[in-house]
C-alpha cells in the first residue's frame, strides 16, 4: 500500500487507510467523542465528509490532488463508538480531472454517498504562495 498524498493528515479525525489501489481505497474511522456535536452523541457530519474525501484522494493517490468539488447526500446519523467503512472507487479520469464515488458504511448501511471531483494539478497549489 503505497501512499503519495495528504502524508500529514490525522488519520485519528480522517480515518486509517485499509487498502489504496489504482482507482480505489478504503478508509476505516472509529467515532470519537471529540466529533460529537451535541448531547445525545450525534457525530459532526464534517469528519464523516472529511473521511470521504480523504478517500477520495487516496483513490487518486497523487501528491498535487486536491478536491474541486463535491456533491454528496447524508443519509443516516452517526454516533461515538460507530466504525465507518468508506469505499471509494474512480468513476471517470479525463486527463487532470478525476471523478470518484465514495460511499461510507456502518456495518451493512449507507451513511454517506458522495461524487468528488478531483484534479491534479502541475505543482502544489501552494507552490509560490
Amino acid at each position: 500500500m503505497d501512499i503519495s498524498t495528504h502524508e500529514k493528515i490525522d488519520r485519528s479525525l480522517c480515518g486509517e487507510p485499509v487498502a489504496v489501489a489504482d482507482g480505489c481505497s478504503e478508509v476505516r474511522l472509529t467515532c470519537t467523542p471529540n466529533m460529537v456535536a451535541d448531547a445525545s452523541g450525534l457525530v459532526h457530519g464534517g469528519f464523516i465528509f472529511g473521511m470521504a474525501d480523504y478517500a477520495a484522494m487516496l483513490a487518486v493517490n497523487h501528491p498535487n490532488v486536491v478536491l474541486a468539488g463535491a456533491e454528496s447526500r447524508f443519509l443516516k446519523p452517526s454516533k461515538v463508538g460507530d466504525v465507518l467503512i468508506a469505499k471509494a472507487n474512480e468513476q471517470e479520469k479525463d486527463g487532470r480531472k478525476h471523478i470518484v464515488k465514495v460511499e461510507v458504511f456502518c456495518g451493512e448501511a449507507v451513511v454517506f454517498s458522495g461524487t468528488f471531483t478531483c484534479f491534479v494539478t502541475k505543482e502544489h497549489v501552494l507552490a509560490g504562495a
